[in-house]
C-alpha cells in the first residue's frame, strides 16, 4: 500500500511569494497618542486610521510582522460566523442576529473596496465559494439557508444539487452543496506585505521583534513595557488573536490559540485542476472539523486545512490527516507529493464571536475565530474609530462585553486535543447517520 509522504517543507506555502522580514529598527518613542500591540491584519489596518487621521501611532510585534496568522491562513475572504443564526439569535437577541449577519456582507464589501481603492496587489479574485453537504439532509438544509441569504441580504447564492456537482468540484464525496459569489480568494502574505507598505506611508511605525511586556495604567494614560524600553502612551490597543501572550493577562484568559494547518500539493496538470476543481472556487464543508481548501493563485496546486490537535513541535500526523482528507475527497491524488505543510494559530473564545471591547481603559480588536481574513481589517478599523471617539464610523455589531473567561485557563491549551477528538468523533456519527 502506498505510505504519504510527509511534505518538503514546513513553512507557509505563501512566504515563497512573499516571505516575512524584520523591519529596520526604529528609535523607541517617549510619548505616543496610541500603541498597539501586534502588527497584523487588525493592527495595521487600526494603525493607518489612526495616522491618517493625525494621531501619533506605533505598533509592536513581537515576531516580525505578518509572521503569526496573517501570513499563514487559507486566504479565504469569507467573513464566516461560527455560531448560526438561530444560536446568535438564542443567545444576543434576534435584532443583534440580523445586524451581526447584515455585517459580515459590509465587512466583505469594505475589504474588497479598500483592496482596489489602495491598489494592493494581493492576488485577489471574487471568484464564490462552495460548500459540501455530507448527506442529503443536510442538503436540503444548506439550500433553504441559500435562498434565506438570497432574500434577507441581496446574496447572490443558490443551492448546486448532486446532479450538478461535478460543474463545481470534481467528487463524488459530497451530495450536492451550496454556492455563494460574494467569497473570494487572495494571497494572505502579499495581502499583509501590501497592508504594511500603505500603512508605513501614511505614518504608522512599526517595531519589529519587540514584544510588549506589560501595560500599566499611568494617570491619564498607559506605561507600556516593551523588549526596547518604556513608551507612554494616550491609549493603547491590542489586537494580538491567536498570539496573545503575558502582556494581556485579562485577554489571555479568553483566547485560546488553537493550530490550524494546511498542506499545499506539487503542481498538478492543467487538465488535472480543471477535472477536480473546474471554476477554481473557494470551497468548504459543513462539519464540525471540516475542511477549507482552495485552488492557489495561479490555479496550478491545491491548498488544504483543517484543525490540528497538536501542540508542540511539528509531528508528521496532522500532516498526514489532511492529506488523507485531500485524497478522500480526489482519489487520483493518492500519490500526489505535498510541497508545504505549515500551521498558524487562530483564537477562539467561549462565544466564538469576533469582538471589539474595552477593559480598564484598554480597548481589545480581537477574536476573528478563524475568519480574519474578512473580521480583522474591519474590526482593527472600527476600534480606531472607537479610540478617536468617532462613534458612527466606529458603529458596529461586534462592540459588546469581552468573551468570557474560561475556567483553569491560563494561556496553556492543554485541554483542547480532547475537544477537537470529540469534534472528529461527532463528524464520525454525523457521517455515519447521513442519508448519503
Amino acid at each position: 500500500m502506498h505510505e504519504p509522504k510527509v511534505a518538503d517543507k514546513n513553512t507557509s506555502f505563501w512566504w515563497e511569494a512573499a516571505p516575512v522580514k524584520p523591519l529596520p529598527r526604529q528609535p523607541l518613542p517617549q510619548k505616543l497618542d496610541v500603541l498597539i500591540v501586534g502588527a497584523g491584519y487588525a493592527g495595521l489596518s487600526a494603525g493607518m486610521a489612526l495616522a491618517r487621521e493625525g494621531r501619533s501611532v506605533a505598533a509592536f510585534d513581537a515576531m516580525n510582522p505578518g509572521e503569526g496568522a496573517s501570513s499563514r491562513n487559507g486566504g479565504i475572504t469569507s467573513g464566516s460566523i461560527r455560531p448560526d443564526y438561530a444560536t446568535i439569535t438564542r443567545r444576543f437577541g434576534e435584532e443583534k442576529a440580523i445586524a451581526i449577519e447584515a455585517e459580515g456582507k459590509i465587512a466583505r464589501e469594505f475589504l474588497y473596496d479598500f483592496i482596489k481603492t489602495e491598489k494592493l496587489d494581493c492576488d485577489f479574485q471574487l471568484i464564490g465559494r462552495f460548500t459540501g453537504a455530507i448527506g442529503y439532509d443536510q442538503y436540503e438544509k444548506m439550500a433553504r439557508s441559500a435562498e434565506a441569504l438570497a432574500k434577507r441580504l441581496g446574496i447572490e447564492s443558490c443551492a448546486v444539487p448532486h446532479a450538478e456537482q461535478r460543474s463545481y468540484i470534481g467528487t463524488d464525496f459530497y451530495r450536492g452543496g451550496t454556492v455563494r459569489m460574494d467569497i473570494g480568494g487572495l494571497h494572505p502574505a502579499k495581502f499583509h506585505a501590501e497592508l504594511l507598505r500603505v500603512a508605513l506611508a501614511s505614518g504608522l511605525t512599526v517595531h519589529s521583534s519587540t514584544p510588549v511586556i506589560s501595560i500599566e495604567r499611568d494617570g491619564a494614560g498607559f506605561r507600556v513595557v516593551t523588549s526596547a524600553g518604556t513608551v507612554q502612551a494616550r491609549q493603547v490597543l491590542v489586537c494580538t488573536n491567536g498570539y496573545t501572550d503575558g502582556a494581556s493577562p485579562f485577554l489571555r484568559r479568553r483566547l485560546v490559540p488553537v493550530r490550524s494547518r494546511i498542506i499545499a500539493t506539487e503542481e498538478l496538470a492543467p487538465e488535472t485542476m480543471a477535472r477536480l476543481m473546474p471554476k477554481l472556487m473557494m470551497m468548504g464543508e459543513n462539519r464540525e472539523l471540516g475542511f477549507y481548501y482552495r485552488p492557489s493563485p495561479d490555479g496550478s496546486r491545491i491548498l488544504l486545512g483543517g484543525r490540528d490537535s497538536s501542540r508542540v513541535g511539528d509531528p508528521a500526523a496532522p500532516t498526514l490527516r489532511l492529506r488523507n482528507g485531500l485524497v478522500e475527497l480526489f482519489p487520483e491524488l493518492e500519490k500526489v507529493r505535498l510541497s508545504h505543510s505549515w500551521f498558524g494559530n487562530v483564537a477562539m473564545n467561549r462565544d466564538m464571536m469576533p469582538r471589539i471591547f474595552e477593559k480598564d481603559g484598554v480597548v481589545y480588536a480581537t477574536g476573528f475565530c478563524g475568519s480574519g481574513v474578512v473580521w480583522a481589517p474591519w474590526i482593527g478599523t472600527r476600534a480606531a474609530y472607537k479610540l478617536m471617539g468617532y462613534s458612527e464610523r466606529a458603529r458596529t455589531a461586534f462592540d459588546f462585553r469581552p468573551p468570557a473567561f474560561i475556567p483553569l485557563y491560563r494561556g496553556n491549551p492543554w485541554f483542547m486535543p480532547a475537544i477537537i477528538q470529540g469534534y472528529r468523533l461527532q463528524d464520525r456519527i454525523a457521517l455515519w447517520r447521513s442519508r448519503r
